[in-house]
C-alpha cells in the first residue's frame, strides 16, 4: 500500500500471501464489497478500509475535504513524495508545488521544506483545499456520498455477500 515501487494491491496480495504464515489484512483500493471479495480471493483474510471512511459522517476530516473526496474523479490523485514517505494526493495547488519541485530536480531537503509542518492537518482537518496536503486513495473516485459509518459498513457487507453469492452461481467460475 503506497510503496515506493508502486506495487498494486492485485499483485501484492498473492505475493505476500505466499510469503507469510499469519493472517493477511489487505489495504489499498478497498472501498466496496466487490473489492473486499477480490482481496479475499487473492489470499487476504481481511481488509483494512481507509479512504471510504474519510467520507463518513463520523470522520474528523473537514467537511470541505470530505466533499473534495466525494467529487474526486478517476485520475484526480497521484502517488508522490516517494523519497520521503510515499503518499497519494488529490491534485491542488500544494500538489502542483510538488510537481514543479520534481520538474526542477528538487532534492529531499527541498521536498521536505515544501511539505513543511502541518500541511496534512491544514488540508484534511482544517479544510484548506489549495495549500493543504489532501491525502486520499484512488478509490476516492468511487465514493459518491458522505454517509454514517454504520451505513457504509452495511452497504459493503451487503455488496460482499451479494458478490460472493453471484460468484458461486456464475458458471464462468465453475471449471
Amino acid at each position: 500500500h503506497n510503496g515506493r515501487e508502486e506495487t498494486t494491491t492485485m499483485c501484492l496480495i498473492p505475493d505476500v500471501a505466499e510469503a507469510i504464515r499469519v493472517p493477511l489484512v489487505a489495504a489499498g483500493g478497498v472501498g466496496s464489497g466487490r473489492a473486499m471479495l477480490a482481496a479475499m480471493n487473492l489470499g487476504a483474510e481481511g481488509v483494512q478500509i481507509g479512504s471510504r471512511f474519510v467520507a463518513s459522517a463520523e470522520s474528523s476530516a473537514h467537511i470541505k475535504f470530505k466533499n473534495e473526496v466525494v467529487n474526486a474523479k478517476e485520475g484526480d490523485t497521484t502517488l508522490t513524495l516517494k523519497e520521503l514517505t510515499p503518499v497519494r494526493l488529490l491534485h491542488n495547488r500544494f500538489y502542483q508545488e510538488v510537481v514543479t519541485a520534481y520538474e526542477n530536480d528538487a532534492d529531499i531537503k527541498e521536498l521536505t521544506k515544501i511539505l513543511g509542518r502541518g500541511r496534512a492537518k491544514k488540508g484534511m482537518f482544517e479544510g484548506e483545499l489549495e495549500d493543504g496536503e489532501l491525502e486520499i486513495g484512488q478509490v476516492s473516485s468511487m465514493i459518491n456520498a458522505i454517509k454514517p459509518a454504520n451505513v457504509i459498513i452495511a452497504e459493503i457487507l451487503h455488496e460482499f455477500r451479494s458478490a460472493k453469492q453471484e460468484q458461486a452461481k456464475n458458471e464462468r467460475f465453475n471449471f
